[in-house]
C-alpha cells in the first residue's frame, strides 16, 4: 500500500506565479505540483494537495488528514502569513500525531521582522525556509527517506 503525503498551503499561495514574482517566482503551485508528482512517480507514495485562504479550513484539513494515522505518512505545511498569526493552526498541529514539516518559499528571516516569528514551528518536526518552491521537494524527500529507513 502506498503511503500518502499531503501538502497544505495557506493564505495567498493560490496566487503563486502571479504574486510578487521577485519573491515567489513565476510558476503556479499547480504547475509545480505536477512536476513533484512526476519527480516522485517511482516512489511508493501518493501526493495530495490542499490550499485555502481560510484559517478554519486549514485547521479542518489538518484534523482530517492528521487523524488518518494509518494512511498518512506526513504533512508539508506552508501556512503563509498564518504562520505568524495563528495560534489555532499551531494548536491543530499539536493535536495530531501525523508529523508536519513547516516550509516557506522565501527566507522569512531575511524579510520583515514580523515574519521571524512562527506559531507553528514548535509543533513541527522541522522547518525549511528560503529554497523557493524546492522547499516542498526537500520536505517530501525527508518523509520518503524516513519511509525507506522504516521499511
Amino acid at each position: 500500500m502506498k503511503k500518502q503525503l499531503w501538502i497544505v498551503n495557506g493564505a495567498n499561495l493560490n496566487l503563486l506565479g502571479k504574486r510578487e514574482p521577485s519573491i515567489y517566482g513565476n510558476q503556479s503551485f499547480e504547475d509545480y505540483f505536477s512536476t513533484l508528482k512526476k519527480h516522485f512517480s517511482e516512489e511508493e507514495v501518493e501526493l495530495h494537495y490542499f490550499q485555502s485562504n481560510h484559517e478554519g479550513e486549514i485547521i479542518d484539513k489538518l484534523h482530517e488528514i492528521g487523524f488518518a494515522q494509518d494512511k498518512i505518512t506526513g504533512i508539508v505545511l506552508n501556512a503563509g502569513a498564518f504562520t505568524h498569526t495563528s495560534v489555532a493552526i499551531g494548536d491543530a498541529i499539536a493535536s495530531i500525531s501525523t508529523p508536519v514539516i513547516e516550509v516557506h518559499i522565501s527566507n522569512t528571516f531575511a524579510r520583515e521582522e514580523f515574519r521571524h516569528k512562527s506559531y507553528l514551528s514548535k509543533n513541527c518536526i522541522g522547518v525549511i525556509v528560503g529554497f523557493g518552491m524546492e522547499s516542498y521537494r526537500l520536505a517530501l524527500n525527508y518523509f520518503i527517506h524516513q519511509l525507506e529507513i522504516k521499511n
